[in-house]
């Protein structure tokens, strides 16, 4: 840690000096523990971001970061769009709006727990998960092609979800822009039967409660529908896809072949693949990125419409009736133009939020009506051993761009993970601590082990103390399907 400026208990900063061509220093953020404990490859890669065209301010890693594909995973750069500034899908990530929802009910886990084995099974049964999975939505090429333009707006006016879930959308479910004349053939292919699943990986699905001492901020708790001690909830992490997957690498491959010969741009890692944003290509990437943020909003839209199906039928009473509400649907791995200030100035900048978490603040535009007083709705999911949050945004957070972590983050890779544990034990160990879990494969869930992320309460009091959110709720698991 030698070379690292402590600027607070959370804050720590390598300074331009530290590698030739970094434009502004790297800022870290975390406890002295989560920083001893993040891989070298963080470092590297976080000061690898610092030396791209346009980035303004700092090259940000939240608590959570990890070794990523270019970008640290919750890495952070703004780029100033009117100098320079460029677009990079290692900024942004293969599973394009991968992202967070987080739904309510009116039913406590005294009501729960004698029917959480058929819920589980039943919602094992009818949202596919893991590699290849296939969705029950049958549309045609050119349909899909209005829902990757459309997104949840798409799903709603075909009856999988409710006027109101939209409103609870970042962005209203669907990114304005988005142009399916900018994504290939393969990408359609690969996307268009996939609506409706989790995928693999550390995409799951989770039934949680909220138990009494765990309300941390019973006021916004309530404004988020939280209302009861021990409420169930439930928790779904998803993206977009193998669509999204297809126009990262359609379009890595176009930057690689444009970014020296045609721009002059040299950078220190082949992943960080970029081009001026205001350019054809820049342009051309925006729109088909859009496409893959907006599959995976419609993807969540219809995974929630599968859920409350579900508990309908197990019990016996309408969803609404059941209080399924949604409280929020955040995205992680997007690029988008937003007004932040700079030096004491506006400034339109396109902020990549690479496996992290947009967190804005109280009164800021695009936070739900209902949320204004408050802050935006903040979901960060923990592993599946242990717990997530439920966190709202601060004032505090334009040090970030009003950007946080997305999750506990990796400690250990999935190789060695599934040299450790041995998935059929880990499903026993998890029932005995009241946690039934169903997974597409016993290493698939042996990847997952809780003990191969970082302390999901570490990472939120680093969160905290660093002024990125707010602590609201911490939700304990009591089902779960892994992708």
């Amino acid at each position: 840690m030698d070379f690292l400026e402590r600027i607070s208990d959370t804050i720590w900063e390598i300074p331009v000096s530290y590698k030739e061509g970094m434009r502004v220093p790297a800022r870290i953020y975390g406890s002295q523990q989560l920083i001893r404990e993040m891989d070298a490859g963080v470092f590297d890669q976080v000061t690898n971001v610092a030396t791209l065209p346009g980035i303004t301010k700092y090259a940000l890693c939240m608590p959570d970061g990890h070794f990523g594909y270019g970008f640290p995973i919750g890495g952070v750069a703004a780029m100033d769009i009117e100098n320079g500034g460029v677009i990079s899908p290692g900024g942004i990530g293969f599973d394009i709006n991968c992202g967070m929802r987080l739904v309510v009910t009116n039913l406590t886990y005294k009501e729960v727990k004698p029917h959480i084995k058929q819920l589980v099974d039943n919602l094992y049964k009818q949202i596919p998960a893991g590699v290849g999975s296939k969705g029950f939505v049958d549309i045609s090429r050119n349909e899909f092609r209005r829902v990757v333009e459309q997104g949840a707006q798409w799903c709603v006016r075909n009856d999988y979800g409710w006027e109101e879930d939209l409103e609870l959308i970042e962005e209203n479910g669907c990114f304005a822009g988005a142009d399916a004349s900018k994504i290939s053939d393969r990408a359609i292919d690969r996307g268009a039967n996939q609506i409706g699943t989790l995928g693999s990986g550390n995409h799951y699905l989770e039934v949680q409660v909220a138990k009494k001492e765990h309300i941390f901020d019973p006021e916004i708790a309530e404004t988020f529908g939280i209302t009861m001690p021990d409420q169930v909830v439930i928790m779904f992490h998803c993206g977009s896809r193998g669509f999204g997957h297809q126009v990262a690498t359609d379009y890595l491959q176009t930057f690689l072949k444009v970014m020296d010969s045609k721009y002059g741009i040299k950078i220190l890692d082949r992943e960080l693949a970029c081009a001026p944003f205001n350019s054809p290509e820049g342009q051309a990437y925006f729109a088909a990125m859009k496409c893959g943020i907006n599959m995976s909003f419609a993807n969540r839209q219809v995974i929630l419409h599968r859920i409350r199906e579900v508990f309908a039928r197990v019990f016996g009473r309408s969803a609404r009736d059941l209080g399924m509400n949604m409280v929020y649907d955040v995205a992680h791995n997007t690029a988008k133009l937003e007004q932040h200030k700079v030096d004491g100035k506006e400034r339109s900048l396109l902020v990549h939020r690479k496996g992290s978490t947009r967190a804005f603040g109280p009164h800021m535009t695009d936070v739900p009506k209902q949320y204004q007083a408050v802050g935006q709705p903040v979901i960060i999911g923990g592993s599946m051993e242990t717990g997530s949050y439920l966190l709202a945004g601060v004032e505090t957070g334009a040090e970030t761009f009003f950007s946080t972590a997305h999750g506990s983050g990796r400690t250990m890779s999935r190789t060695k993970a599934r040299k450790t544990w041995r998935g059929e034990q880990l499903q026993k160990d998890m029932a005995a601590k009241g946690i039934y879990v169903r997974s597409t494969s016993w290493s698939g869930l042996a990847e997952e082990a809780g003990a191969a992320y970082k302390n999901i309460d570490d990472v939120i009091a680093a969160t905290e103390l660093a002024g990125l959110c707010k602590r609201v709720v911490r939700l304990t698991p009591i089902g779960n399907i892994k992708g």
